[in-house]
């Protein structure tokens, strides 16, 4: 029997990647995925900070029974 019964088995390593060579369209596919990244950061930002529905909440009634 193996010494290491039981217990977790460590995952095979993965190879490593090669580098590849960015060519323009690469780099300009990236750069404009940055911009859109930093818009909808921006864009979430300002939303978060009015807060749920605009600022009015959600309203309950308090008489009913």
């Amino acid at each position: 029997m193996s010494g290491r019964q039981g217990g977790k088995v460590k995952p095979l390593k993965a190879p490593k990647k090669e580098k590849k060579e960015l060519d323009e369209d690469d780099l300009a596919f990236k750069e404009k995925q940055k911009k859109e990244q930093a818009e909808l950061k921006a864009a979430a930002q300002k939303a978060s900070q009015k807060g749920p529905m605009g600022g009015a909440g959600i309203k309950k009634s308090a008489g009913k029974k």
